[in-house]
């Protein structure tokens, strides 16, 4: 992992397995299953439901700056605490989550390479037991919205060019085939994609064992379709989930800069009124 641009952003099984129950980490899970925390985990790993616990859930919109004060502080997590995030489906919620905590400031945010996949396959130990997690004390910086694209720079992307735009969903959802993954809810009166943006399918980044590729691999992977860092990135998927996922790879494993993530996504383009959608492979 020494080989990629910010390899302190990554964490191996075995590390987590010897500092699991050191007092300055905190292991947190976050599937898109949120029932597979309570099937067994780390021990000692404190349980995210992303539906419920990492979003507003009245406005649409990640969780403001006093919901992650209050999410983290539930959990036993101070500003100094190390967050290892791990999750099911290659990382994809675990992305998610940690995406959250670096537009609120949280500087020793990790992801365990491979996540419960690799933990589970290695036959490591695992918990049904929920932690119960002293209350800490964490106060949030105020959000930083240079990690995040919003529709108007979106629309001035298609407008003006000069932006790369990637669609990390699957090459159904992109040429307008379906609406979302089987059995998720958020969807768009639209299928489709941007116009001009480039599909490239988050789970590419990743092996078998759902570790990440190497950062030579990853470098082919983007290079040959387009994304050479020369020009802004706007990584997007469906509610911005697994765009955030592409987000850690471009800007953590590869040192892009100017990656930001659309965290609308296409349940907010593909629901507008009048605006040009393409369809087809592209």
């Amino acid at each position: 992992m020494q080989d990629y641009a910010h390899p302190e952003a990554l964490v191996s099984t075995d590390w987590v397995a010897e500092n699991k129950d050191n007092s300055d980490v905190v292991v947190v899970e976050v599937d898109v299953d949120t029932g597979g925390y309570d099937q067994g985990h780390v021990p000692g790993a404190v349980g995210w439901n992303w539906s419920e616990q990492l979003c507003d859930q009245v406005v649409r919109d990640i969780l403001p700056k006093e919901g992650m004060e209050r999410l983290l502080s539930s959990s036993g997590i101070n500003n100094d605490a190390t967050v290892v995030l791990y999750g099911d489906n290659n990382n994809w919620f675990a992305a998610w989550a940690f995406w959250q905590l670096k537009v609120y400031g949280h500087d020793k945010a990790r992801i365990m390479n491979g996540g419960r996949r690799k933990w589970l396959e290695e036959g490591r130990e695992v918990s049904t037991e929920t932690p119960a997690p002293e209350a800490a004390e964490y106060v949030a910086a105020k959000a930083d919205n240079s990690l995040r694209s919003f529709l108007p720079a979106v629309q001035d992307a298609v407008a003006g060019g000069g932006v790369d735009m990637v669609d990390v969903r699957s090459p159904e959802e992109f040429s307008g085939e379906i609406l979302a993954p089987p059995g998720l809810p958020e969807t768009c009166q639209r299928g489709g994609h941007v116009p001009g943006a480039r599909s490239i399918p988050w789970g590419l980044a990743c092996n078998e064992d759902g570790t990440f590729k190497s950062r030579e691999e990853l470098a082919e992977l983007y290079s040959s379709r387009g994304i050479s860092g020369e020009r802004p990135v706007i990584a997007y998927c469906r509610i911005g989930e697994r765009s955030s996922h592409t987000w850690f790879v471009l800007k953590y494993l590869l040192g892009l800069d100017g990656v930001t993530n659309y965290d609308g996504s296409w349940t907010e383009y593909g629901n507008l009124v009048g605006v040009d959608v393409e369809r087809g492979e592209g």
